[in-house]
């Protein structure tokens, strides 16, 4: 009886940890002006690796990689989203270029970034801040839709377009 016990316990272990947290926010898609004006703010090129920690449905990495050849890796926590953004980039011939990655973007190892795009709520950018210091290289940029990450750390850029703000830091 014990053995059946903790095998039971065991599954059930195992089971819970291949499973992520839910996302504390709703999935909003950035309009694709907006995408193109984040990607054209950090100046993107083909020698670029752009990552999307919160992708959705893939928009920034397949246009990066559509528009400036570069490499695209997006990390989204919502299986479906990463099986729709699979889609997306096989459908704009990108799959070669683009990866997406299920997980917590809180978990990513974004080392390899040489763009790091976020449209997170504050209290995430400021959780996501040390991370970013940390594991980037200088020159690496960083943009945000939507929020930035306060007056601790302000912005080398802000533009409005259309009424959204996206805002521009680079590391040193």
């Amino acid at each position: 009886m014990k053995l059946i016990v903790i095998a039971l316990l065991g599954a059930a272990l195992a089971t819970q940890t291949h499973r992520l947290p839910q996302p504390g926010v709703r999935y909003v898609p950035s309009p694709q002006s907006v995408v193109d004006a984040m990607l054209a703010l950090a100046h993107v090129t083909a020698d670029d690796v752009v990552y999307d920690l919160g992708s959705g449905d893939g928009r920034i990495p397949i246009t990066a990689a559509q528009r400036y050849g570069a490499r695209g890796v997006g990390v989204e926590i919502e299986r479906r989203l990463v099986a729709e953004s699979n889609d997306n980039a096989a459908k704009a011939h990108v799959a070669d270029r683009v990866t997406f990655i299920h997980g917590n973007l809180f978990d990513a190892d974004i080392r390899p970034a040489t763009v790091v795009i976020l449209f997170l709520l504050p209290r995430m950018l400021d959780d996501l801040l040390p991370t970013l210091k940390r594991d980037l290289r200088p020159g690496a940029r960083i943009v945000t839709h939507g929020y930035d990450f306060g007056p601790s750390w302000p912005p080398e850029v802000s533009q409005d377009i259309s009424g959204l703000n996206i805002h521009l830091w680079t590391i040193r």
